[in-house]
């Protein structure tokens, strides 16, 4: 694949100005896979202190989420988002505007609607992850693409082996994992607090920050290898650009390393493996889930160009353009569903029955973002992310993309 001629600042050249509907679709596609792992903790406290349902639908669901969605659609979303970022550093070529400046802007405002969103609505915020790598990624943006793309795999292989070192350490020499009273303690408070009014809620999640951030550290060097594995990506057009033969490889590649990794990181989350297991499945899940991501985004890719492909597109592509404002209205919803915000469900309802409301929520974003977009070009906390983003820069009019759609903000 030969990389395009490059552009005069960021090495990348700038594409048409028409929206990549590919990476729209892919990250409305992505949006299903994060709400269906995130209402697992939203819903009750099996996501947060761990534990296993004692079976039927509850545990049958546990495992279909543990093997086809934990870990696996953050990769997508980090990678969309070094892939974006080219798209965005050609939009700055295209009026002038310096890279730099405009994507700190951009970068403080995922930070800031990340913290309040961490406080006030869901702990395991993604952003505020996303804003500190993507200084990085910012740092980063002249690296050619085949640099890029080494310096993900270092990252991927030094991150991935410290924790399957660890996690396996941690199962062989300490093989009784705490299951017992302190379990029970956490599972206690964290029902009372999240059953309670407005200042449970936030003391809830203000506790678990710490912990949070720790998280964060340590997921910090496979947000910043996707981000530079977009990059890469982008600077070459990759995903407008690859032919049938390599999506297909990747396909295949990615279905035959994720699905046996998957099926382990299921079963020792989940069950049948015994619980001595878990930390090391669930690290199995971290490390190896971007090749079921790989087979996924490929499989995807080649669907896309059928008929019935396009027609998909157009469903999920709405979605994507607005997934910011998808992405948190997914928490307020399940904020006000489970917690003492609203109805208080949390720890009610088991596990299944809350993935069944995830998809009727999705299926629901899915109907609005298509109506909403007819009308608009952006959805709303991206036209306020957009205003930060631009703000103070002289002269900036309407790029030819903005133009021509009524009611655009």
């Amino acid at each position: 694949m030969t990389p395009h001629p490059a552009g005069p600042q960021t090495g990348i050249r700038p594409p048409q100005h028409a929206r990549v509907q590919e990476v729209d679709a892919l990250r409305g596609f992505a949006l299903a896979g994060i709400l269906l792992v995130n209402v697992l903790t939203m819903s009750g406290p099996v996501g947060l202190v761990g534990g296993r349902p004692d079976g039927g639908a509850d545990t049958v669901a546990l495992w279909l989420v543990n093997f086809l969605a934990q870990s696996k659609f953050y990769p997508i979303f980090s990678f969309l988002f070094g892939y974006s970022f080219t798209l965005q550093m050609a939009s700055a070529e295209r009026v002038g505007a310096r890279v730099g400046p405009r994507t700190l802007r951009r970068l403080f405002g995922l930070f800031l609607l990340g913290a309040l969103h961490a406080v006030f609505l869901y702990v395991g915020d993604i952003l505020t992850t996303y804003a500190l790598c993507g200084l990085i990624l910012l740092a980063s943006r002249g690296a050619a693409p085949r640099t890029a793309f080494r310096a993900a795999l270092w990252l991927w292989g030094c991150f991935g082996g410290l924790l399957l070192v660890t996690a396996a350490a941690a199962a062989l020499l300490d093989p009784a994992p705490d299951t017992g009273v302190g379990s029970a303690e956490k599972t206690t408070a964290l029902v009372d607090a999240y059953r309670g009014g407005f200042a449970d809620v936030v003391g809830a999640n203000v506790d678990a920050l710490p912990e949070a951030a720790a998280a964060t550290l340590l997921m910090s060097g496979f947000v910043i290898a996707a981000f530079l594995v977009g990059l890469a990506a982008g600077k070459q057009h990759w995903l407008t650009t690859a032919e049938g033969p390599t999506l297909r490889r990747l396909l295949v590649t990615g279905l035959c390393v994720g699905v046996p990794t998957a099926l382990f990181a299921a079963a020792g989350t989940a069950g049948p493996l015994s619980a001595r297991w878990e930390l090391l499945a669930a690290m199995v899940s971290v490390v190896a889930a971007p090749a079921l991501s790989v087979a996924y985004a490929s499989g995807l890719l080649l669907w896309f160009r059928t008929g019935g492909g396009a027609r998909a597109v157009s469903v999920l592509a709405p979605a994507g353009r607005m997934a910011l404002t998808n992405y948190l209205t997914q928490s307020l919803v399940m904020a006000l569903l489970f917690t003492g915000y609203g109805l208080a469900l949390y720890g009610r309802l088991g596990i299944a029955v809350p993935l069944a409301m995830a998809l009727l929520l999705y299926a629901a974003q899915l109907a609005l973002s298509a109506r909403l977009m007819r009308r608009y070009r952006l959805g709303p906390v991206e036209w306020l992310l957009r205003k930060l983003t631009r703000f103070g820069e002289p002269g900036y009019r309407a790029e030819p993309a903005d133009q021509g759609r009524p009611g655009t903000p």
